[in-house]
């Protein structure tokens, strides 16, 4: 049955106008009962497994961590947030802040995290009283009509309008465009494609940047520790995550020992002949990433490839030899595939994450293993990320984890670096507008003086 997007955008409306000025505990009763339903286990394990089925990428054990971790996460910080009413006052400066909400938003979801974006989304927007239209991936339409669904019963047990959270069945690119055109604020979560449709929509619209992750190793890291780390990131569900290790940057001096722990991990190190044939396989016409290998078991992709890497290998590994598109191993890869670069002084590595970022992932974020706080914040302090995640598996930490304070979202802005207008987590905060109320106050003059005194001392007046 086709989609009719002027029906659904009408009973999204309605459905917003019934919980405009509802109270932040039947807000809070809502979001709960919807993540309820997404979160409770046989629903996802239902979702993740339709998820590896339906999109053939990806491990259903992983996406079932994913799904629930994303969605508790999610909820665990909406607890206690203020979206109804008064939400902020200052009575020095005599301004009140009013939180109200956007109206009805258009969210596109990707292939990638077809399930644990619809809560990731659908609950902050929930929690500020919107509406919101889901654009799935064509490959994976059944599994987020799914968890939407899942969410839609949670509704309906408390009594909020079902039609709060609604998906497209059988999405295309002209359908998703014109829901882009036709909502009052878009979602765009996924590739390049995706977000620059987004932007053209004459909408407003937060979009995410591509991901390139570099981890830095520098010679004070715990080298055991950062292996097993970045060993976990870059497998995690087959590097499905935009924030996956895509390269270690490593100390010349720390080099060897780092390597034999990588090895220790599962990582297979290809030789120059392996590497030739990897590239091959990966970018078949020498600039686009091959989508069958995206995702995809790393021994499928050695066998694609003719490399004959041991059973224990739990990922690829190849060298770094230059920057660009003659070497497409510094591009953001979407499989367990890791590359490798050696540093000498602590600036060549600044200089590795300028580069690469540059070439493929401005903007998204970047790791580093060390003990050093000096190391720390001189790479946070002259690149060019978002986010930086210290002594963590980046795909596990980028987007909330319970031992790090990030926001827990699945739609990371990268910042003007990355084409996005905002370089942070995408949340709540992003799903509300406020009316700013200003009462008079007794007059706060500027002081000529302490403005310019300084000035005066150098210059004279």
């Amino acid at each position: 049955m086709a989609d009719n997007l002027k029906e659904m955008l009408t009973k999204a409306r309605a459905a917003q106008k019934i919980v405009e000025f509802w109270p932040q505990e039947k807000v809070d009763e809502m979001v709960a009962a919807a993540a309820w339903e997404v979160f409770k286990l046989e629903n996802a394990e239902a979702c993740a497994r339709m998820a590896t089925d339906e999109t053939k990428m990806g491990i259903y054990e992983h996406k079932l961590i994913k799904h629930q971790k994303k969605t508790i996460g999610t909820l665990r910080d909406l607890d206690g947030i203020k979206t109804v009413g008064i939400v902020e006052e200052d009575k020095e400066k005599g301004l009140i802040k009013i939180a109200k909400p956007v109206g009805v938003i258009g969210a596109l979801t990707p292939v990638t995290n077809p399930t644990s974006t619809p809560p990731g989304n659908g609950l902050p927007i929930l929690k500020t009283r919107n509406a919101v239209i889901f654009a799935p991936h064509p490959t994976s339409k059944g599994c987020t009509n799914l968890a939407v669904e899942y969410m839609r019963k949670g509704l309906e047990k408390v009594g909020a309008p079902v039609d709060l959270l609604q998906c497209i069945k059988e999405p295309s690119v002209e359908l998703t465009q014109e829901l882009m055109k036709e909502v009052d604020l878009i979602v765009a979560t996924g590739g390049a494609g995706m977000v620059k449709a987004a932007y053209s929509a004459g909408k407003p619209a937060y979009g995410v940047g591509a991901g390139n992750a570099i981890m830095v190793v520098d010679e004070t890291a715990d080298l055991k520790d950062a292996a097993h780390k970045i060993f976990l990131g870059k497998t995690f569900d087959n590097a499905t995550s935009c924030s996956s290790e895509n390269s270690a940057v490593i100390q010349a001096s720390i080099f060897d020992v780092m390597m034999d722990n990588l090895k220790e991990e599962g990582g297979y190190l290809c030789n120059a002949d392996e590497k030739a044939k990897l590239k091959a396989t990966m970018w078949p016409d020498g600039t686009h990433l091959n989508r069958e290998i995206v995702a995809q078991p790393i021994m499928k992709i050695a066998k694609m490839a003719g490399i004959d890497a041991p059973e224990e290998t739990k990922f690829l590994m190849v060298l770094g030899e230059k920057i660009g598109p003659e070497d497409m191993f510094g591009c953001e890869k979407l499989s367990p595939v890791l590359t490798i670069w050696k540093f000498n002084e602590f600036a060549d590595a600044i200089d590795y994450v300028e580069k690469l970022t540059a070439f493929c992932g401005f903007g998204h974020s970047c790791g580093i293993h060390t003990t050093s706080d000096a190391n720390m914040i001189e790479l946070a302090t002259k690149v060019k990320v978002s986010r930086i995640m210290v002594r963590q598996p980046q795909s596990y930490g980028n987007s909330g984890n319970y031992d790090n304070g990030m926001p827990f979202s699945m739609t990371l802005g990268c910042g003007t670096w990355g084409g996005n207008i905002v370089s942070e987590n995408i949340g709540w905060k992003h799903f509300l507008n406020l009316t700013w109320v200003s009462q008079p106050i007794e007059p706060v003059l500027p002081n000529e003086e302490k403005l310019f005194g300084k000035h005066w001392e150098k210059f004279g007046k």
